[in-house]
C-alpha cells in the first residue's frame, strides 16, 4: 500500500508548535494545519513552515475554508476576497492544498448550476496562485451533504485544480454507501480524512464535534471504507481528522502515538481484507491463556497472607529478584517488590501464545514500545511491550512446566484444607478517562482481542463504563473499566475461577479473611428477583457471596478487601453462564466506597 501518514492538528492538545513536535516525534509524515491553530499561534506562517521542514513534516493541507458556494453573486465577491487572504497564508506556509467544506451557514441557493459555477470561479482564483481545492461534503451541509453530490459538482465544474476530499465520518455517519467512491476518477480524489465513531443516537454535528475516535475504536467499518478509496486509485496520505474532547485535553505526544498506531492497525486490517499480503504486519498471536498476573509494590506481605487465605499454594521465591510466586491450579500470581510504587497495583500480565517472536513483531509493527527486564544466566527472557498506561504485557510460547516457573524455589506442593485448583477467569483493568480509548485499541490491535460488549454501570461517584475484550474462545477475558472523570482511579482486580466458591469462601473465613461486606438489602432483593432455595439464600447471606443467573446458568462470586490498587474475586460458573455478574457491580462499588 505504501502508506503515507498525516494528521490534522485539531486532533491534539496544546499550541501549534507543541502539536507539530508531537506529530514528528510519533513518526507522522505530514500534517493538516488547522486555520484556528495558526491564527492563535504567536509564530508567523514562515516560522511554522521552517519548523515543519526541520521536523521532517510535510504540510499536506490547510483547512478549512467555509461558507463559499450557494450564495448570491453579490455575496460571492466577499467569499473570493476572504479566499485571497487565505491563499496568501498558504503561500507563506508553503502548502498548495486547501480544504473547502460545503456551505452550512450562508448558503441560500441550492441550484446545482449556481454551485457548479461558483465552485469553478473559486477554483480559478486558486489556480492563479498555484493552489488546489479539495471540496468536501459535510454531513450537515445546507445543500451538499452526500460525497456523490460533491463529486458530481466537481466533475461538472471541470477544473484541473478542483477535486474532492473524502471524509469517512461524513460518509459513514449518514449511512451512505461508500462503494460509489470507486466511480470517482483517481486523480480527482485530492485528499482522504479518516475517523471512527461510536454508535450514538445524536445529531450528526454534535456526534462529529465531540465523539469522533481513531480507527479501531468505534463502530464504523473503516477497512471496507478504505478498501473502496484505494481501489479507486487514491495514492495520497491517510490522514486523521478526529474531533474529540478527550484527545484535545490529553498529552499531545501520547495522543499522536495513539493516533499513528490506529493508522497502522487500519492499514493492516485493510490489507488483510483485500489479500494484500505484502502490506500486512505479522498476524496477531491470539492468546491461548493467561500465563501470569503480576502485582507490584514496595511491601506485599499482606497479599502473601491474602493469597494463602484464598487457597493459593506458595510457589517459592525467585532466585535473583525480590519476587514471589503463588499458584492455584493454572492461575499464577507474581508478587514483585522491586517496584517503587507504595501502593500495590496490577503491573503486568503474561500471555501464552504459539509464537513469542511473532507476537513481538506484530506489537512493534503497530507501534507499541518494547519493555526490558534484566535477566541472568539460565533465566528465561520474557519479551513484552507496554500498553498506553504503562501496564506491561509479556508473551511466552513455552509450556509452563518448562518456563520461568523453574526460576522459583522453596515453594510448597499442596495447600492444607483445600483442593487448590483454579484458573484466571478474567482480569479487570481500570483506566483513567484520557487513556481508555487507547487501551481498547491496544488490546484489539496488539493482542487480537475482540470487543464483546460495553455497559454503563452505576457507582457511588457516577457511571462506570465497562468494555469486555476477549479471545473468540473466551480463554482470555479482560474487562476495561472507565471511571467518571471526577472519581478516583478504579482499583484493578483478578478473578479466579474455582469449582466450588462456597468451600473457598469458608476456607478463607476460617483462615481469618474478612470478605467484602455486602449489605443485607442486597439479599432481600436477590430473593425477590430469583427463585432461590431459602437454604441457599441463607448460605449466600452468611458468607457474603453474590449471585446472578441467566437462561444458561448461574454465577456465584465474592470479593476480597482492596489492598492499595488491587483486590481479588473468586468466581464459580454454573452451567453455561458467560457473563460477569454485572447486576452486582453497583453493590460492589458502593461496598468498596
Amino acid at each position: 500500500m505504501g502508506m503515507r501518514t498525516s494528521i490534522a492538528t485539531v486532533c491534539l492538545s496544546g499550541q501549534l508548535t507543541e502539536k507539530l513536535h508531537a506529530c514528528a516525534e510519533a513518526g507522522f509524515d505530514g500534517v493538516e494545519i488547522m486555520d484556528a491553530d495558526l491564527v492563535a499561534a504567536p509564530e508567523s506562517p514562515e516560522e511554522i513552515r521552517a519548523l515543519c521542514a526541520r521536523l521532517g513534516l510535510r504540510i499536506d493541507m490547510f483547512q478549512p475554508f467555509r461558507d463559499a458556494e450557494g450564495v448570491l453573486d453579490s455575496d460571492f465577491a466577499e467569499v473570493l476576497s476572504r479566499a485571497e487572504a487565505k491563499f496568501d497564508v498558504m503561500e507563506r506556509l508553503g502548502t498548495d492544498l486547501m480544504l473547502l467544506c460545503s456551505n452550512v451557514a450562508t448558503a441560500t441557493i441550492g441550484d446545482d448550476e449556481t454551485l457548479v459555477r461558483q465552485l469553478g470561479q473559486f477554483a480559478d482564483r486558486a489556480a492563479a496562485r498555484g493552489i488546489r481545492i479539495a471540496y468536501e461534503a459535510l454531513a450537515w451541509g445546507r445543500f451538499v451533504q452526500d460525497y456523490r453530490h460533491a463529486w458530481n459538482l466537481v466533475r461538472r465544474a471541470d477544473r484541473p485544480n478542483l477535486g474532492v476530499c473524502l471524509d469517512s465520518f461524513h460518509i459513514l455517519s449518514l449511512g451512505l454507501d461508500p462503494s460509489g467512491i470507486e466511480q470517482i476518477d483517481a486523480e480527482k480524489i485530492f485528499f482522504l480524512q479518516l475517523a471512527d465513531a461510536p454508535d450514538l443516537d445524536l445529531d450528526v454535528l454534535s456526534w462529529s464535534r465531540h465523539h469522533r475516535l481513531f480507527p479501531g475504536e468505534g463502530s464504523f467499518e473503516l477497512p471496507a471504507f478504505l478498501s473502496h478509496v484505494l481501489r479507486a486509485g487514491y495514492s495520497g496520505p491517510l490522514s486523521l481528522e478526529v474531533f474529540n474532547d478527550t484527545f484535545r485535553q490529553t498529552d499531545a505526544r501520547e495522543t499522536a502515538d495513539h493516533a499513528l498506531r490506529s493508522l497502522r492497525w487500519l492499514a493492516d486490517q485493510t490489507a488483510a481484507a483485500n489479500g494484500w499480503s505484502e502490506d500486512r504486519l505479522q498476524a496477531p498471536q491470539v492468546p491461548r491463556g493467561v500465563d501470569f498476573v503480576e502485582v507490584a509494590g514496595e511491601d506485599l506481605t499482606e497479599l502473601d497472607q491474602l493469597l494463602d487465605q484464598l487457597g493459593f499454594i506458595f510457589g517459592g521465591r525467585h532466585r535473583s529478584k525480590p519476587v514471589r510466586l503463588w499458584s492455584r491450579g493454572s492461575a499464577r500470581v507474581i508478587l514483585n517488590e522491586q517496584a517503587r510504587e507504595s501502593q500495590p497495583r496490577v503491573a503486568s500480565v503474561g500471555m501464552l501464545v504459539d509464537d513469542t517472536e511473532a507476537a513481538m513483531h506484530r506489537a512493534l509493527g503497530i507501534g507499541a514500545d518494547e519493555v526490558f527486564r534484566r535477566t541472568f544466566a539460565g533465566e528465561q527472557r520474557l519479551r513484552g511491550v507496554a500498553s498506553p498506561d504503562g501496564t506491561q504485557v509479556f508473551w511466552s510460547d513455552r509450556p509452563p512446566s518448562a518456563s520461568w516457573i523453574q526460576e522459583f524455589a522453596g515453594g510448597e506442593t499442596e495447600h492444607a484444607g483445600a483442593a487448590a485448583g483454579g484458573a484466571v477467569d478474567h482480569i479487570n483493568l481500570g483506566y483513567s478517562w484520557e487513556r481508555f480509548d487507547a487501551a481498547v485499541l491496544f488490546h484489539t490491535s496488539v493482542l487480537g482481542l475482540e470487543s464483546e460488549s460495553t455497559a454503563e454501570l452505576p457507582g457511588p461517584r457516577g457511571l462506570v463504563r465497562s468494555t469486555v475484550m476477549r479471545t473468540p474462545d473466551g480463554a482470555v477475558q479482560l474487562a476495561l473499566n472507565l471511571a467518571p472523570p471526577s472519581a478516583p482511579a478504579l482499583a484493578r482486580h483478578v478473578a479466579i475461577r474455582v469449582d466450588d466458591v462456597t468451600d473457598v469462601a469458608r476456607l478463607a473465613r476460617d483462615r481469618g479473611l474478612s470478605l467484602l461486606r455486602i449489605p443485607q438489602n442486597y439479599y432481600d432483593d436477590l430473593g425477590a428477583r430469583f427463585d432461590i432455595d431459602p437454604a441457599e439464600l441463607a448460605e449466600l447471606r452468611e458468607l457474603g457471596l453474590l449471585y446472578d443467573r441467566d437462561e444458561h446458568g448461574a454465577f456465584v462470586h465474592f470479593y476480597t478487601p482492596t489492598f492499595g490498587g488491587v483486590f481479588f474475586e473468586m468466581v464459580e460458573r454454573r452451567g453455561g453462564y458467560v457473563g460477569f455478574g454485572a447486576a452486582s457491580t453497583p453493590v460492589r462499588l458502593n461496598a468498596q466506597q
